[in-house]
């Protein structure tokens, strides 16, 4: 009898073609679908909380598995990170009931986005913020993120994956805005996000601290629905899935 067991993953994007099994298997979940076949002599099926684009870090993905094995997690750990590549790492696991799924029970999940404000994008930093070598105006983007905390329908920030989405509606509970020395993040915590939505939103906020935007025109563009001809994805290396919610 099959037991599901659920495992939090951190990984480095930038070497992976995203979350989601592709063809050409370098995603995530294709390496961690290897390592567990490998564990359980299976093919396993993988279920990830949400689909970070190529380039995307995270910090605590959430995802559920079905295995026939029923070894201790503690051995999970262990097993799976020796045979994952270096940028990927479970981090912890345990057993769950069988209602328990990584996408549907979320809640939430909190996303961060990273920019490096300063003349000299430090190597540390390289693959992990959007290097920005222009002073950005807070109040401005505070002001601006502002507006899209509530439930929108948030059409005029997403991009087309390849097939309609059942509903572009969603909840942004809160934006939180932070610098410390050159680095500005950014925290976005909603019921779910749709493809490129933060990256869209913080390339207008971005626009509007740099005074190439309106705020006006930031909430134009979420009223309509419309995608609009100026709008800009920030760039992948700065966003972090930072947590799943149940």
């Amino acid at each position: 009898m099959s037991r599901r067991l659920k495992l939090i993953v951190a990984y480095d994007g930038a070497p992976f073609a995203g979350w989601q099994s592709q063809s050409h298997s370098n995603t995530v979940q294709d390496h961690l679908e290897r390592a567990l076949e490998r564990v359980t002599g299976r093919v396993a099926r993988v279920h990830g909380a949400g689909r970070t684009d190529a380039g995307v870090h995270a910090l605590a993905q959430c995802v559920h598995v079905d295995v026939l094995k029923p070894l201790p997690t503690d051995h999970w750990i262990k097993a799976l990170n020796a045979l994952l590549p270096s940028a990927i790492r479970v981090l912890r696991c345990r057993y769950v009931s069988q209602d328990f799924h990584a996408r549907l029970s979320a809640k939430g999940k909190i996303y961060r986005y990273r920019i490096w404000s300063g003349p000299v994008l430090p190597p540390f930093e390289y693959r992990r913020a959007w290097h920005i070598a222009r002073p950005l105006d807070l109040k401005v983007m505070k002001a601006a993120a502002k507006h899209f905390v509530g439930t929108h329908d948030f059409a005029g920030f997403a991009a087309n994956r390849g097939k309609a989405e059942n509903s572009t509606i969603r909840t942004i509970y809160s934006v939180r805005i932070r610098q410390k020395a050159a680095c500005i993040r950014i925290d976005f915590y909603g019921d779910g996000f749709l493809y490129k939505m933060v990256r869209l939103i913080v390339g207008a906020l971005v626009k509007c601290a740099l005074g190439k935007m309106r705020t006006e025109d930031v909430v134009a563009q979420l009223e309509s629905g419309q995608l609009g001809p100026a709008r800009f994805a920030a760039p992948a290396e700065g966003l972090f899935l930072i947590r799943v919610r149940y």
